[in-house]
């Protein structure tokens, strides 16, 4: 009966010792969601995005053309820009 006491107690002082670490950690937590918005030509229609290895990639409609922009995901900010014509 002592051993299946002692048992359960270390048991959950483990538990709460493992929760406690996870929620006083500070390393590797994600930081701040900060008030970002990703700069669109003025006129732009947005047509489709994507999301995927850390890029968002937006296909918008400038006064007829349209063009790629891509933002780090992160924080949004322009990694590239691609006009796409018509042959």
């Amino acid at each position: 009966m002592m051993l299946a006491s002692l048992t359960t107690f270390i048991a959950i002082a483990a538990v709460i010792g493992v929760i406690g670490y996870r929620v006083f950690r500070t390393e590797g937590r994600a930081p701040a969601a900060a008030d970002v918005s990703p700069a669109l030509p003025a006129g732009a229609k947005v047509l489709s995005s994507a999301v995927g290895d850390g890029r968002i990639v937006l296909t918008v409609e400038v006064n007829g053309a349209v063009e790629l922009l891509t933002f780090d995901l992160n924080t949004l900010r322009p990694l590239a820009r691609v006009k796409l014509s018509s042959p």
